[in-house]
């Protein structure tokens, strides 16, 4: 919010989300009290902070957050009727606070090739080049894409027609080399897999009008093009969508 002298109220300029908060309640009954360690010592291990980001999935919503533990808490639940049941708590922090799908959606992008043809004694065809294709985002906030980018393409461009953006690398592929750009916040990539196994990082030769775009809520029209015109180039785009809850 925004306000200004002698304003009544404020101006609402935009919202972010904070970290989520997610807890894990579950119980489970030892056989002996040392048995009881041995679970409390294998379920440390499993949720240590120190391995890093996890997922925890919601089977029966098919949907995926990504979260850190921050701690496990054991209580004894010795006054139930079985003497070795515990309860553990543990709680996490979700850096990402949407909720993702299960599965990753995306197509591949190809050269195609149609028109029009006529019956008249010479084969005659009226032809039109396509590299265009819908990708439609059905969360509730816009998610960034991964695409993949396989040559021979020089200075491939992939377009979001919808937004207007773009991104441009100038460099040139060859028909064994593979473009990866990753649009998410933080993890942000551009590199080239060459034929020979090595990879160039290719943050140096991005247009300088280029935007690191999303796919925005609904429909997107996808374009890629290169100078070669190619039609060996094939592009790959894909993405999770996000959603704010259940």
């Amino acid at each position: 919010m925004q306000s200004a002298p002698y304003q009544d109220g404020a101006t609402f300029i935009g919202a972010n989300f904070e970290t989520r908060d997610v807890s894990l309640l579950f119980s489970f009954d030892g056989i002996s009290p040392q048995h009881v360690q041995e679970c409390r010592r294998q379920i440390s291990r499993v949720f240590n902070p120190k391995d890093g980001m996890g997922e925890l999935t919601l089977v029966d919503q098919n949907k995926t957050i990504l979260a850190v533990p921050r701690k496990v808490i054991y209580n004894d639940d010795s006054h139930n009727l079985w003497p070795n049941r515990q309860r553990v708590l543990v709680e996490f922090e979700c850096p990402n606070p949407f909720l993702l799908d299960n599965y990753i959606s995306g197509e591949q992008m190809a050269y195609l090739m149609g028109g029009l043809k006529f019956p008249l004694v010479l084969p005659t065809q009226f032809a039109h080049r396509g590299y265009q294709r819908t990708f439609t985002n059905v969360g509730d906030v816009p998610t960034p894409v991964e695409i993949e980018f396989k040559g021979p393409a020089q200075n491939p461009t992939i377009y979001n027609r919808t937004t207007g953006e773009y991104i441009t690398v100038n460099r040139e592929l060859g028909a064994d080399d593979i473009l990866l750009i990753n649009t998410a916040f933080g993890q942000k990539r551009v590199e080239i897999q060459r034929a020979n196994g090595e990879s160039e990082n290719a943050f140096n030769y991005i247009d300088l009008a280029s935007s690191f775009f999303q796919l925005e809520l609904g429909d997107n029209l996808i374009e890629y093009s290169s100078n070669n015109d190619s039609t060996l180039t094939r592009v790959r785009v894909i993405y999770r969508n996000r959603y704010v809850g259940i």
